[in-house]
């Protein structure tokens, strides 16, 4: 049982189409196309299941590279998620909200939490990037 990722798709690729271009090369237990889930439409990759190992390579050596709907497929096996199920190495959203008006016409992006800072509750550099400086206190 191989699983292939075939990517650079047309927006327009149906399930059916796909599954009558692996057909040729052997049986397809199943197909799926990532549909984003706030749009409604493809994101432009898809994964096929083949049951034989040879006729899923022979399917990645016959469509990788093959122009369909005016654009090159790449086709190969897929690689199994990682463990932390994606997302690269920052944490999460969070940051800003202490003066949201005047960020108001900068793009969104937030200063992403303090995701992968092992060093408990310090605070960091980050936290205060867009705020004014304190004076200091002389040193008498």
């Amino acid at each position: 049982m191989k699983n292939l990722f075939v990517g650079n798709m047309s927006f327009q690729t149906t399930e059916s189409e796909l599954r009558s271009m692996f057909e040729p090369f052997g049986q397809v237990t199943r197909v799926h196309i990532a549909m984003d889930r706030e749009t409604g439409r493809a994101r432009g990759f898809a994964f096929v299941e083949m049951p034989n190992d040879a006729e899923a390579a022979k399917a990645i050596s016959g469509l990788d590279g093959k122009e369909v709907g005016g654009r090159n497929l790449k086709v190969n096996e897929a690689r199994p998620k990682s463990a932390s199920g994606g997302g690269g190495p920052r944490g999460g959203g969070g940051g800003g909200g202490f003066d949201r008006d005047r960020d108001r016409d900068r793009p969104r992006g937030g200063g992403g939490g303090r995701g992968g800072n092992s060093k408990g509750g310090r605070f960091s550099t980050e936290d205060y990037r867009d705020s004014p400086r304190q004076p200091r206190e002389p040193r008498w």
